[in-house]
């Protein structure tokens, strides 16, 4: 009896240290993300009795996959119209683990008007799986899907090709996809991406490596998922610690709480205080279980400092050697989540880590075709547009890139009135002085002042005139 208490401790110690992979699945309408997932739990032996016994039920009564097949896309689709209409529509995770490691995989629409139901899903994952239907090949939407996981920074891209069970599981098929799509994510500048040829409906190459493709020498999907290296997509170089709370239970103890955001922090090290800049030393990291001689993102720890520094919620302790950026203006990518339209002229509210602020929109850059990735023309942003904007806060922020540092590099857009998150922000680069104190240009919002279209013309050559004697106005239409 005491060997098998000792076996299953040794098991939950295991378990527990299992690292964990985030993934999202993306891809056009009925290319078979759903599946794919259901397939993966299915064959990976994942599924409790009773799900079982209601996935084979709802696949008799609402299933899409024929008689007597089970449809394993109705373990993610449980809303009712994703049922009707076969589709995704929400967001749907599912947990499991396996042996080697734990999966937290986020089923994610492919309509572009679920945009922003994309982006929430794939802000965290750490792998995208993109389904191309190997009839149609790469498509508008896989453009799209990958143009937006490159946007959200995800460093490991799976191509699947599925359902090559209806084109023979054709080599020439199958090369000629792959070959089109690593041109793509080339020019996305998408560095680490495998393709698979697979059948989700039938399993092949899902958990184990199918008879029916003898041409291909890589791995099971499954199998891959498993052994993708990730520890090395965390920032561990720059430490960042965005102050979340500070505990003083009694006089003898000021500590700083927060979860690490990246990098590692020892006992001892020097450290510096944003704002202030004031400079001290690590004298203790404390945690629940008791004191640690170093921590890494993404714990949550209290750390401790030999000096009395004033520091609070929503500034941050960095090394000195590692300073982010501190400024109140930067430049960024905005992808807009709000039913209701930009309006510039309106305060909102930003979120950045601890830090809440006052933000202006001054001026949008660009915006993204999504589907073709072409700039166009600056404008206000409507639901799911995504662009380029320059942004002012009241407060000073303490930020890099996003590209160089996730935590650190996104923010929300709070609309002050509603409370509803207006925008996800990926900051590129903080803005100079000089590009920050440019004089803004009048801008007329020809819709907005009730003007009607067929006096555009007339208000166009006052413009123009007002051009022609040094006075640059902006145009809305």
């Amino acid at each position: 009896m005491e060997d098998k208490k000792i076996d299953i401790k040794a098991f939950l110690d295991a378990d527990e240290k299992k690292d964990l992979l985030r993934l999202l699945t993306a891809g056009s309408v009925d290319d078979g993300k759903s599946t794919l997932i259901g397939r993966l739990l299915f064959d990976s032996k994942k599924l409790y009795e009773d799900q079982l016994q209601a996935l084979e039920r709802d696949s008799v009564r609402v299933g899409n996959a024929g008689a007597g097949e089970i449809d394993y896309a109705l373990l993610l689709d449980g809303l009712k119209a994703e049922r009707e209409e076969g589709i995704t529509i929400d967001v749907a995770y599912r947990y499991f683990s396996t042996n080697q490691r734990k999966f937290i995989i986020a089923d994610t629409p492919g309509h572009e008007q679920y945009t922003r139901n994309m982006i929430t899903g794939g802000s965290t994952a750490n792998l995208a799986i993109i389904l191309v239907d190997a009839r149609a090949g790469v498509i508008t939407q896989t453009r799209r899907h990958t143009f937006l996981v490159s946007l959200l920074g995800i460093k490991h891209i799976v191509l699947a090709v599925n359902k090559m069970d209806l084109v023979d599981f054709s080599q020439e098929v199958f090369e000629s996809i792959k070959k089109e799509y690593l041109a793509l994510t080339t020019q996305l500048g998408i560095e680490d991406v495998t393709c698979f040829p697979i059948s989700a409906k039938k399993g092949d190459n899902v958990v184990e490596k199918s008879a029916n493709t003898p041409w291909y020498d890589g791995p099971a999907l499954l199998n891959f998922l498993e052994t993708v290296p990730i520890h090395r997509d965390r920032n561990m170089t720059s430490f960042r610690y965005p102050v979340q709370y500070v505990l003083r239970p009694n006089l003898d103890f000021r500590g700083f709480c927060g979860k690490i955001a990246s990098g590692v922090i020892r006992k001892g090290d020097e450290i510096v205080a944003l704002p202030s800049m004031k400079r001290s030393h690590v004298k203790s990291i404390v945690t629940y279980e008791g004191e640690l001689e170093e921590a890494f993102c993404p714990q949550s720890v209290t750390i401790c400092l030999e000096d009395e520094i004033d520091i609070s919620r929503g500034e941050m302790i960095v090394k000195p050697e590692d300073v982010p950026n501190i400024g109140r203006s930067f430049e960024t990518m905005l992808v807009w989540m709000d039913e209701e339209k930009m309006d510039r002229s309106k305060q909102f509210f930003l979120k950045h880590n601890t830090n809440t602020t006052r933000a202006n929109i001054d001026s949008v850059q660009y915006r993204v075709d999504v589907n073709t990735m072409e700039r166009l023309e600056g404008r206000d942003f409507k639901l799911n547009e995504i662009g380029c904007v320059r942004i002012t806060t009241a407060k000073t922020l303490f930020f890099d890139s996003y590209k160089d540092n996730r935590a650190t590099g996104a923010f929300i857009l709070i609309d002050p009135i509603t409370n509803n998150t207006s925008a996800v922000g990926m900051i590129i680069r903080p803005l100079e002085e000089n590009e920050t104190n440019e004089t803004a240009v009048p801008t007329l919002d020809l819709p907005k002042l009730g003007i009607a279209p067929e006096h555009y013309e007339a208000v166009e050559k006052a413009v123009a005139e007002l051009s022609r004697q040094g006075l640059e106005v902006k145009i809305i239409k």
